[in-house]
């Protein structure tokens, strides 16, 4: 067994930088809002791998399920060198693909990519040992700015699943697989993961399960905002919302105050005032149709070759070259 490498593009200290900067960003805003990244320290991560056990939450399941399903299709199709995997973080659905690419015979090596060290090193040394002819090459980085971080050689898939994509607004979906284009050579892959667009009375529950599970998890990035800038916020006096918006075809969580307060986030110096009812939106979940995901991919440069769904069509897995 090779022992896994590791590059370390983003510290604790960048993380602390990003999340001071995005804080008085989205909190002096009108109206207010925090990106979903920031949910996720220890405990939101825990409550994450829960919300993906729960029964209405079906894109977790329905993701694996599709990819077990395919993956021998997806392996024969992609003949990929090196697999990358933006936001790896425990690499559970990556065996899957891992298993399949190693028995074509194509694969060398796997590239995963998260901001999490301690769990990227984890997951790195598990695989090496799993898988001890493939070369294992972490990379600790933020996947929306540091692309250009990820090593070259090889016939590279990019693999970004989970529905990921679906926290961006369009112009930032635009903005991200330009960026993936740029890094990738012609012809080579991106395994795109996307929730489709579902009936609401499907979708909402995903997103405000009866077990009270993704309430909590919404309230934790105000924990995060306590614990690492050292603000006052009582999490328990914020409702969770998610309301299914028809328009942009996408769930959005809030926040809603309970009753008019004020806030200190200490380490900004910055004050922050809620009226009664005011709400903060801390996540968009987009969902698509497959025609339109196929035109997002084609004006970034990438022609979709292969496209997957499962029988329910409620979620997708896209394969597309690098024009």
């Amino acid at each position: 067994m090779t022992a896994p490498l590791l590059d370390i593009h983003l510290t604790d200290a960048d993380l602390t930088e990003a999340l001071r900067a995005d804080a008085r960003a989205g909190l002096t805003a009108d109206p207010k809002s925090l990106p979903p990244k920031w949910f996720y320290d220890a405990r939101g991560s825990e409550l994450f791998e829960a919300i993906t056990e729960l029964p209405e939450y079906y894109p977790t399941r329905t993701e694996r399920a599709l990819l077990r399903d395919v993956v021998d299709e997806i392996a024969a199709a992609a003949r990929a060198d090196v697999l990358v995997e933006l936001g790896a973080g425990s690499a559970a659905k990556t065996r899957l693909l891992l298993d399949a690419l190693t028995s074509t015979g194509s694969l060398k090596t796997y590239v995963p990519q998260d901001v999490s060290a301690s769990a990227l090193r984890g997951a790195a040394t598990e695989l090496a040992a799993e898988y001890p002819n493939l070369s294992v090459h972490g990379v600790v980085s933020d996947f929306t700015d540091t692309l250009h971080n990820l090593p070259r050689g090889g016939r590279r898939m990019i693999a970004f699943l989970g529905g990921t994509i679906g926290n961006l607004v369009p112009a930032e979906r635009a903005e991200f697989l330009a960026g993936i284009n740029e890094v990738l050579e012609p012809g080579e892959l991106l395994l795109l993961g996307a929730g489709l667009v579902v009936a609401p009375e499907i979708v909402v529950p995903a997103y405000d399960d009866a077990a009270g599970v993704t309430a909590e998890f919404n309230r934790n990035v105000l924990h995060v905002l306590n614990n690492r800038l050292s603000a006052d916020f009582e999490p328990d006096k914020f409702e969770h919302v998610a309301l299914w918006d028809p328009t942009n075809e996408w769930i959005e969580m809030r926040l809603r105050a309970t009753e008019a307060m004020t806030a200190t986030v200490a380490d900004l110096g910055l004050t922050v005032d809620f009226a009664a009812g005011e709400e903060m939106r801390t996540e968009i979940s987009a969902k698509f149709r497959p025609e339109a995901l196929s035109a997002e991919l084609d004006g970034a440069g990438f022609t979709p070759t292969h496209t997957w769904t499962d029988p329910e069509n409620r979620f997708a897995l896209v394969l597309a070259e690098r024009r």
